[in-house]
């Protein structure tokens, strides 16, 4: 029986190599080489829509819509990048015996765009020697999927912190909701039903949220949550839950109306990480990863209008996000690289190399 990849064999993998080492772990059972048999066809069409590829030893065709196919060779560097069924890309198949590795692409890009959008402010608690287990356990709970870092940080600044002691309840059921918890250390118990009637259901362990329920729904609380061990948990009230859930809104546009702004003097921001924006990116385009964007857009205008991309428009959201946050006015490439026609592709991210770097004072040069 194959057995799933290690770490180690991942790093060469782009974008595989950036993810965390509890994220790959999520990635476990999808980590599973697959063979493909000589001439047996990966995918074609879009009946594999939604996965993505990574060959890993032997050779393939690929095929776009239109035009003669292109062999792609495991160990070269064009095979540690991802692929996927699209506009682009329609027919695979395997020129020798070969494996590949199938994943979700949903499941990719969620993990890639959480890993980023919050990379920054992992690491400036772990520099505050901050302890970020339940943080993390926490932020890949699906309920804050989509929050941005920026809610993260403002919901940080609103916990009551507070030291109990095992057997303190912290839930009643029936209770009205006002708060919900976060677990920071320690174990907790879930029971439901009252009297004779309770029964334990589960165990909460560091990181875990519980309460939200009842905030969500209005209703009253659903179970009774009781301290087993002395713990360390974090209160955060209602109205804050709620705010901190709120989805922003970011400005998007089309790719045409990006042309028009491009040429009258807009400029182009691919958050994308270096590897992926150096196999192809926008003419004059900035790289500005996700996680450093913080940190980098210092080296912006604030009298320039950004627009960002990436491939599927989470990252660029996030990243739209942020910069409106810090004052800029930015949009985000509507549905991303992967909504583009093939023509589209090709003419967007018609560059390839080191491209362009940002100065201070908002100066942008040719770095090779």
């Amino acid at each position: 029986m194959n057995k799933p990849l290690l770490p180690d064999q991942l790093r060469s993998l782009i974008p595989l190599n950036a993810l965390s080492p509890r994220q790959l772990q999520t990635l476990r059972d999808q980590l599973i080489p697959r063979p493909l048999l000589a001439n047996q066809v990966l995918f074609e069409g879009e009946a594999e829509a939604g996965s993505s590829y990574f060959l890993l030893t032997g050779s393939l065709s690929l095929q776009g819509p239109h035009g003669e196919p292109r062999r792609l060779v495991a160990g070269t560097p064009e095979s540690c990048h991802v692929f996927a069924a699209g506009s682009r890309l329609n027919r695979v198949w395997a020129l020798e015996d070969s494996s590949v590795l199938v994943l979700d692409s949903a499941q990719l890009d969620r993990l890639l765009s959480w890993r980023q959008s919050h990379a920054d402010l992992l690491l400036e608690l772990a520099t505050a020697g901050e302890l970020t287990d339940w943080l993390e356990e926490l932020l890949e709970n699906p309920l804050f999927a989509k929050v941005p870092s920026e809610n993260v940080r403002t919901m940080l600044n609103r916990l009551e912190s507070m030291d109990l002691p095992a057997g303190q309840v912290l839930l009643r059921e029936g209770d009205a909701g006002d708060c919900c918890y976060f677990l920071k250390s320690g174990r907790a118990e879930v029971v439901i039903g009252l009297g004779s009637d309770e029964q334990v259901v589960g165990e909460l362990g560091v990181g875990a949220c519980f309460g939200e329920q009842a905030l969500l729904t209005e209703g009253p609380r659903n179970a009774t949550v009781t301290l087993l061990e002395d713990a360390s948990v974090l209160r955060l009230a209602r109205q804050d839950f709620l705010a901190l859930l709120k989805a922003p809104v970011v400005a998007e546009l089309s790719l045409a109306l990006a042309s028009e702004w491009i040429a009258g003097g807009a400029q182009w921001l691919d958050v994308r990480l270096l590897d992926e924006y150096q196999r192809g990116h926008a003419l004059k385009a900035l790289n500005m990863p996700l996680h450093l964007l913080r940190l980098k857009a210092r080296l912006l205008k604030q009298d320039r209008l950004y627009l960002c991309y990436c491939d599927s428009g989470k990252r660029s959201a996030s990243a739209v996000f942020l910069l409106t946050q810090l004052g800029f006015n930015a949009y985000s490439l509507r549905d991303g690289l992967d909504a583009l026609s093939v023509d589209e592709y090709a003419a967007l991210l018609s560059e390839r190399g080191n491209g362009y770097l940002a100065r201070s004072g908002g100066r942008t040069e040719r770095s090779g």
